[in-house]
């Protein structure tokens, strides 16, 4: 007869049968998903026959598998895709309260790994081919639309491994989709809301005279090429340093922006380039585009405009852009500011995890 050791035994005093049995006692499920967005940053979700609610593809780890296999598997089984996956965004304890199980499952708990599938072109997704009879329907979706389509879990997590993948620290460790470790993406609830949408053309030169400008906004790059952006303390939404032209701006847009930029972000800049304008097709109006050296934060402090206090963070133009739905025209965009980042010294910035800058700060180019 095998007895099971109890639990104030050390495995030192146990035999292998008696290890072994302690520890299937406390077996748990495994699972896999797979995260995939497309150009714009939106996130494929599946419609399944089974259920009510959107998921990730992905699905249980068989016996003697491992996780990434199991992805790559569920991606061939569900979408008709071969590919590896290699890059881990997220590993999730889900435990039976989290996952509000029906009793009948008896679940035990999951370790779900969210690996990280990249961003699909339009070819790889004109190469999708839903699983018949599971899958119905797979569609590119909002973030912010998650937490409508999948049930509370899975758009935690799925949200969760989005923003650990756009923070690029590592892969988060989270308990019931949440992280263990928040981000400053994770505690303002970046992606939570619609990210701001403006697919208008970028044009380099400037603005025509018959256009109103409504808008300046500006890249302002620190030493080490990042930029600053700015978050909502209320809705995590994302923008750039900037606002909208006032009377006594006397239709100086530089005026404009360097007002904007004191009172939403207590901040100050050098000498600015001139990147170009946006244009609405359908209006007169025009957006426009500076960069310029960030040379000073002070104390943070509420924009008089909104009385909201802005979360600071610096982050690559890359990561930047991922917080917005800009479309295709944000590629021009981007190049843009790299021509002028190089034009002021300031060099690439490698991607990194986003850092916020709570306290007044001097920044200065070696």
């Amino acid at each position: 007869m095998t007895t099971t050791p109890t639990s104030d035994e050390t495995p030192s005093a146990f035999t292998d049968e008696q290890y072994g049995a302690q520890r299937a006692e406390a077996a748990v499920w495994a699972g896999a998903s797979v995260l995939i967005t497309d150009r714009r940053g939106r996130v494929l979700v599946e419609s399944v026959g089974y259920r009510d609610t959107r998921l990730l593809p992905g699905g249980a780890v068989d016996k003697g598998e491992s996780p990434a296999h199991a992805a790559a598997r569920e991606l061939y089984e569900e979408l008709g895709v071969t590919m590896s996956v290699d890059r881990g965004l997220a590993v999730d304890w889900v435990s039976t309260a989290g996952a509000n199980a029906s009793p009948t499952l008896r679940f035990p708990g999951e370790v779900l790994h969210v690996f990280d599938g990249g961003t699909w072109g339009d070819e790889q997704i004109a190469a999708i081919r839903p699983r018949e009879g599971e899958i119905e329907a797979v569609e590119f979706v909002e973030p912010a639309r998650l937490p409508e389509l999948m049930s509370p879990d899975n758009a935690r997590r799925a949200l969760s491994a989005l923003r650990a993948r756009i923070n690029a620290a590592g892969p988060a460790l989270l308990e019931d989709g949440l992280p263990i470790a928040p981000t400053v993406l994770d505690r303002a609830g970046v992606l939570r809301t619609a990210r701001a949408r403006h697919h208008l053309p970028f044009h380099a030169g400037p603005a025509p005279e018959q256009l109103s400008v409504v808008q300046v906004w500006g890249w302002l790059l620190g030493p080490d090429g990042r930029v600053l952006v700015l978050l909502e303390p209320d809705t995590g939404a994302a923008l750039l340093p900037g606002g909208t032209p006032e009377l006594p701006d006397r239709t100086d847009p530089l005026v404009t922006l360097s007002r904007e930029v004191h009172e939403e972000a207590a901040a100050e800049f050098g000498e600015p380039l001139f990147l170009g304008h946006l244009c609405d097709p359908d209006k007169p109006y025009a957006r426009l585009r500076y960069a310029a050296p960030l040379t000073r934060l002070g104390p943070p402090s509420a924009d008089p405009a909104t009385g909201r206090t802005h979360i600071r963070v610096l982050a690559t133009p890359e990561q930047a852009l991922e917080l917005f739905d800009w479309g295709p025209p944000a590629a021009d965009q981007l190049s843009a500011v790299h021509q002028a980042r190089a034009r002021l010294g300031i060099p690439r910035a490698a991607r990194q995890p986003l850092t916020e800058l709570p306290n007044a700060t001097e920044l200065t180019t070696s």
